[in-house]
């Protein structure tokens, strides 16, 4: 739960909102971002020109799992961190552009012998039996999506055998060359998925991102610098998932930088990006949901001078609350890596197991329950109205206000539909047909074959009255009339002609009795 809003009042020149966690998550963006603490309250300032936001969290009942920080303008202090880490959350900066800048978590014990094994792994080729698992679950996920999401079973039965493969590969670049050819067909059937925007702000798109395109940017020529929405999403999530991986493999005493199969680079933490390999496949089907289901806002994004992609703040913050999703999703995979590690080491039978801290595995086995791994609680995507790009409310994909002119213009096109129905070649037969029916039946009725005693107001007082009990179809099948006409017979909006009257009085059951009187 959060805690309750204690600042003073703000600046009358400033418009300040507070903030509360969302998902166990706080995100902060803009410029002048300030996180400190006073008086044991954890206070942070964010937001953009006249649009800002205050907030302060007492160290009971705050909700806080995660701090992410978007960009690099402004001061964390060390008082911040060390209040962070006593509340066991975690603080995580990123940088515009979806990359990884920092991550910080509580400090956990380690044992030497696992990191001595993980650095040796390229020796003892345990590498190898990791690196095959890794891309087997990734490849499981990605045929799943491509065979229920993307309905291409082409695609789905070309990953499933290169995931077959994998079975036989004995080396780390045939494991990454069956990835790769994996990926190619896997994004193929990305590349025309279209990409739906409400109808005032198609005007303002650009053309390419209409569609879902290349996974690789024709400004790198890989996935950084996304030109176009749909992969912007794709690599903020992705930044979320390293993030929540890194804080996985540190809190296991395990180093993220030591790759398995990436190449040891400065710039990032290779285990990291192997590790979170396993659940990509997940952050796409949560993009792909969003996309086929819900329209995209102009205003969630901007595009700099060289074609560059950005996700804006507040929508950024939307997207920062699936962290948790994706920490539990990576909690159980990271807990195996450490494991097929400690495997490897020699040790004695009393040796302890290896602490399961994010899963508590150990904890619910002796319970008797298990750890789920599931994404059961994601958040849902923002729906927009499909014309003027406004909020809406579950259910709807309409504003109020765009609703009414599409009624209206639906009724009018129905109505439209309907008269060019009514008179077309088919319809005039059957009416026509109608008509010379009707017509025989009038001319061969004769008025003295209905009985004195049915009349108007018997009909009225004593028949009418009782097509309350009466079904319409009956009503239609017994006179040979339309279902509408019906209607209003049996509403009383029309009286039928008097041929009718005494099939009618025989369905509602009345008749003349031996004094006069009708039952």
């Amino acid at each position: 739960m959060a805690a309750t809003q204690t600042v003073p009042q703000n600046p009358h020149h400033f418009n300040f909102t507070s903030t509360v966690p969302r998902h166990g998550v706080v995100t902060l963006f803009g410029y002048g971002i300030a996180v400190s603490v006073e008086r044991g309250h954890l206070t942070f300032k964010d937001g953009v020109g006249r649009s800002r936001r205050d907030a302060r969290f007492s160290r009971v009942r705050h909700g806080i799992r995660r701090l992410i920080v978007i960009g690099a303008d402004g001061m964390v202090s060390l008082a911040a961190l060390r209040w962070l880490a006593d509340q066991d959350a975690a603080f995580v900066m990123l940088d515009r552009d979806g990359s990884v800048l920092a991550t910080t978590g509580p400090v956990r014990p380690s044992d030497a012998r696992l990191r001595r094994a993980q650095a040796v792994a390229h020796y003892s080729g345990v590498d190898v039996k990791i690196a095959r698992d890794l891309i087997a679950r990734k490849l499981g996920g990605q045929e799943q999506v491509a065979r229920t999401k993307l309905n291409n079973p082409i695609i789905a039965d070309t990953i499933l055998r290169f995931r077959l493969e994998l079975a036989e590969t004995e080396t780390i670049p045939s494991i990454r060359h069956l990835e790769s050819q994996a990926a190619f067909a896997y994004w193929a059937a990305w590349h025309g998925m279209p990409v739906m925007f409400p109808k005032n702000d198609l005007r303002r798109v650009p053309e390419h991102w209409n569609i879902f395109g290349s996974r690789h940017s024709p400004l790198t020529g890989s996935p950084r610098l996304a030109v176009n929405p749909p992969n912007a999403m794709l690599n903020y999530l992705y930044a979320l998932l390293e993030s929540e991986t890194r804080l996985a493999l540190a809190a296991l005493g395990l180093d993220p930088g030591l790759r398995i199969m990436h190449v040891d680079s400065p710039s990032r933490d290779s285990l990291a990006c192997d590790v979170m390999e396993s659940i990509r496949p997940q952050v796409d089907a949560y993009v792909l949901d969003w996309i086929l289901r819900e329209s995209l806002h102009r205003e969630w994004f901007f595009e700099q001078r060289d074609g560059n992609c950005r996700l804006m703040g507040p929508f950024a913050v939307r997207l920062s609350e699936t962290a948790l999703n994706w920490a539990r999703a990576i909690a159980p995979i990271a807990e195996w890596v450490a494991n097929t590690f400690w495997a490897t080491i020699r040790k004695s039978p009393q040796a302890s197991k290896l602490a399961t801290r994010l899963t508590q595995a150990h904890r619910r086995e002796a319970k008797g329950s298990t750890f789920d791994p599931h994404l059961d609680r994601l958040p849902k995507p923002l729906r927009v109205c499909r014309i003027c790009g406004d909020s809406v409310t579950r259910g709807h994909i309409y504003c109020a206000t765009c609703g009414v002119s599409v009624s209206r213009k639906g009724l009018i096109e129905a109505a439209k539909l309907g008269r060019i129905a009514t008179h077309s070649i088919e319809a005039e037969t059957l009416r026509a047909k109608t008509q010379r029916r009707h017509a025989a039946a009038l001319k061969a009725w004769n008025p003295s074959e209905l009985p004195e005693w049915l009349n108007k107001e018997t009909y009225l007082e004593h028949i009418q009255p009782r097509f309350s009990k009466i079904t319409v179809p009956a009503i239609a099948s017994a006179l040979g009339i339309s279902e509408p006409y019906a209607t209003d017979i049996r509403r009383g909006r029309r009286i039928p002609h008097q041929r009718h009257w005494q099939t009618l009085a025989e369905l509602v059951g009345v008749s003349p009795t031996v004094d006069g009187t009708k039952h």
